[in-house]
């Protein structure tokens, strides 16, 4: 018995019943918006669009009574230097900025196929990528739309999945839960919306006040109208993607590391801009004070207060601190390079890449960006399978019966051309023409370059013979 049957179970025992269906989606969507997951995927994304911790930083000092105080008048900088998104961005592109190939056996099928993976779909599978990595997770919802199939992205700290099995392999239904805005009047408000997806279709509400009530401006619906006929999928329409199979978000792995990064350079920032840090004043002969207000003094004026009873005289001198750049620039290198290898991306300005590296050079750098990859892409290989679940019944309506499909990632790697293809050219006759065109550095479409070959072969042997008419060749007449 799956979760969703004790559900109904528990609805269906009438007077016994100690939660309604209602009831499960309201405990459930008010866990979710307090949920931890929820807020690591929500880091994740700040992160990615520079929004990060340092922002919330200020100067502090020891004050009146040992008590940390805020210091106002002294340079606070806030400086940040996105390794993090540079590092999403990296990893996503390196696996899905590049198009992938639809291979099917089926030429006719193929041709189904291109208005549904057209550069619309590949520029969402790259948004799905983002959001694999900076949540652990990202969805795709089919829907009909002018009697074709559609894909629409949901951000994935909106979406509450519940599954049947702990290796989350059979989805029985999910909570979309968002934040929708409108005017009331002049007043612009906010409302929380709910839609709960399962196999008999939508189901839509509010939450207000940590209470769920049924959406007066939606009605209850099924997924697709086929002929004027409602209809309901087979199975929950909702395709989850995968950054791996723990759906660890990559924030998790280097946000300590970012954090330690930016707040280096704005401590940096901050002791070059100090001069009464540089140089502090040391005043003789004048009154002492506590010593919080002494603490206080000197972060904020950089001046220390000396009394000297023996020689009575007064004066002053200045005791410099010297801001050693080079440490910090040391820090700031191992901190770098611990957000590549933590994060398992690649260091474009590697020393590896000068002088004209070869090949295998080249993939050493890689080695780390290509198993995170090879971890992503056996994810969305599984996913896209399951989409093609729907694909197929799109297809089915049109009377098309669906053809087995691979897809084929072309990733976003340096090469070295000449070398690559010295080594097509030294592969003729051992391996097919084929597959030494797939691998050729300039190749986009391995198929239109098979059939432009083809049709330049056709045309050179149609000049040869209207250069040489039968026979003519061999000398006869």
């Amino acid at each position: 018995m799956s979760f969703m049957d004790v559900i109904r179970y528990i609805i269906r025992s009438g007077a016994q019943s100690v939660m309604t269906e209602e009831d499960f989606i309201e405990v459930e969507t008010a866990a979710w918006l307090a949920s931890e997951k929820r807020r690591q995927m929500m880091i994740g994304q700040a992160y990615a669009r520079g929004e990060h911790d340092v922002l919330q930083k200020t100067r502090s000092a020891i004050g009146d009574g040992g008590k940390k105080t805020t210091v106002r008048n002294l340079p606070n900088n806030i400086i940040i230097d996105n390794q993090y998104g540079k590092l999403v961005n990296q990893k996503a592109s390196y696996l899905l900025a590049k198009p992938f190939e639809v291979k099917t056996e089926d030429e006719a099928f193929g041709a189904q196929l291109k208005p549904v993976f057209n550069q619309a779909f590949r520029r969402t599978l790259k948004q799905i990528g983002e959001d694999c990595l900076n949540a652990g997770v990202g969805y795709l919802y089919p829907y009909f739309a002018d009697n074709e199939l559609r894909f629409r992205r949901f951000a994935p700290e909106e979406i509450l999945t519940f599954w049947a099995d702990d290796a989350h392999e059979e989805l029985i239904s999910f909570l979309r839960v968002y934040t929708l805005e409108y005017y009331d009047g002049r007043t612009k408000k906010q409302s929380i919306k709910v839609q709960y997806f399962s196999k008999e279709g939508v189901r839509y509400f509010t939450f207000d006040s940590e209470k769920l009530l049924p959406d007066v401006e939606a009605e209850d619906s099924p997924y697709l109208q086929v002929g004027g006929v409602p209809m309901n999928w087979d199975r929950v329409p909702l395709i989850v993607f995968r950054a791996n199979s723990a759906e660890r978000p990559l924030i998790s792995r280097v946000k300590s590391l970012q954090d330690a990064l930016n707040t280096l350079l704005s401590t940096f920032a901050d002791n070059l801009q100090e001069d009464a840090r540089s140089t502090i004043l040391v005043i003789h002969n004048y009154d002492g004070e506590e010593l919080g207000g002494f603490r206080k003094n000197l972060s904020t004026f950089g001046a220390v207060k000396v009394r000297d009873t023996d020689s009575g005289k007064g004066g002053v001198e200045t005791l410099s601190i010297e801001v050693n750049a080079q440490n910090y620039e040391l820090v700031l290198r191992l901190l770098k390079r611990a957000i590549i290898e933590n994060g398992c991306g690649f260091d474009a300005k590697d020393d590896r890449l000068s002088n004209n590296p070869n090949q295998m050079n080249i993939q050493s750098m890689y080695s780390d960006i290509d198993l995170d990859a090879n971890d992503m892409e056996l994810e969305f290989q599984a996913a896209l399978e399951r989409l093609m679940w729907f694909v197929g019944v799109a297809l089915r309506l049109k009377k098309v019966e669906p053809e087995t499909v691979e897809f084929v990632f072309n990733r976003d790697i340096l090469i070295n051309e000449a070398e690559a293809i010295a080594d097509c050219r030294d592969s003729e006759g051992v391996i097919s023409r084929e597959t030494i065109v797939a691998n050729h550095p300039w190749t986009k479409d391995t198929k239109a370059e098979l059939e432009r070959l083809k049709k330049e072969r056709a045309d050179e042997a149609e000049e040869m013979r209207g250069m040489y008419p039968v026979g003519e060749e061999h000398g006869a007449r």
